[in-house]
């Protein structure tokens, strides 16, 4: 039996489920961030992608391959961080443009890993058996794979 979406009972349920479970966890880790570190979501990932990047700088087309973001959502967020001086902006050659996590980045980052960790673990982690943590993973791959395997060409 199909509902009114199109998708089976059994489908539309886990559907549901993954949409609501989503947006809840959102919304709790950007809570979470927000009042433990002053960053948000989006501050974090990009202060992470920098961390784990040489030299803690990546040209803006890998940040933006790097986090899967539109050009104008990194533009934005990396002007609303550069004010705050989380990160720097520089040129290089031809159109080349970069972004470098500051000190004071790097400090917010270290800052805010301990509590974010901590409420991942208890959101996610602490109601997962070790074998569903795996499927978890498989699970959320195989739907990733899927996603990049079908992205309009740029």
């Amino acid at each position: 039996m199909t509902t009114g979406l199109g998708l089976s009972e059994s489908q539309s349920r886990a559907w549901r489920l993954l949409v609501d479970m989503q947006e809840l966890l959102r919304g709790r880790i950007e809570q979470q961030l927000q009042a433990d570190s002053g960053l948000s979501n989006a501050d974090y990932s990009v202060l992470v992608a920098l961390s784990e990047a040489p030299n803690g700088q990546l040209r803006a087309l890998n940040l933006v391959r790097a986090l899967e973001w539109e050009k104008s959502r990194l533009h934005h967020q990396l002007t609303r961080m550069c004010a705050r001086g989380l990160i720097e902006r520089s040129s290089g050659a031809g159109r080349t443009s970069y972004a470098a996590i500051t000190a004071a980045g790097r400090a917010a980052l270290e800052a805010a890993v301990p509590s974010h960790t901590a409420e991942v673990r208890r959101l996610v982690f602490d109601q997962l058996s070790s074998r569903q943590v795996h499927q978890l993973a498989e699970i959320s791959q195989c739907i990733l794979d899927g996603l990049r395997r079908s992205e309009p060409a740029e």
